[in-house]
């Protein structure tokens, strides 16, 4: 629903519009989270450096792919993290259990993705050094 100084949303009216919006939303909504996310950057940042480490390591392009996308599932959890923030900062600032929770495990989320990451590239080191 628009609001008055929001105009109305345009209707796709096939796949390819469909398409093309929800590619601009998505594009819309990394912007967003890189603006006011500094969490996001950082991880970001992180991924800039693994790139090419992973490529220089890794022995195959599948170990290269595992190595860079277990990270892409870190910002991808970073992404659903500001999401869940947003909404819960949209409802309201007092302080509730139940906004604590849902942050609170928005933030686990991403913790957990970090350490499977960091789980997957230790396994790569010891497939490679110690095996």
């Amino acid at each position: 629903m628009s609001t008055p100084d929001q105009p109305k949303p345009q209707t796709p009216k096939n796949e390819l519009q469909r398409l093309w919006f929800a590619t601009k939303n998505s594009m819309q909504g990394y912007r967003r989270v890189f603006q006011d996310e500094a969490a996001f950057r950082a991880q970001l940042a992180v991924l800039v450096v693994l790139v090419p480490i992973a490529l220089w390591w890794a022995r195959s392009w599948t170990e290269a792919i595992m190595l860079i996308g277990v990270w892409g599932l870190v910002l991808a959890g970073e992404l659903v993290n500001s999401a869940i923030e947003a909404a819960i900062d949209r409802i309201g600032f007092e302080r509730h259990n139940l906004s604590a929770k849902a942050k609170d495990a928005g933030s686990a989320l991403t913790f957990t993705l970090m350490i499977l990451a960091a789980l997957v590239w230790a396994a790569v080191a010891v497939d490679r050094y110690w095996a």
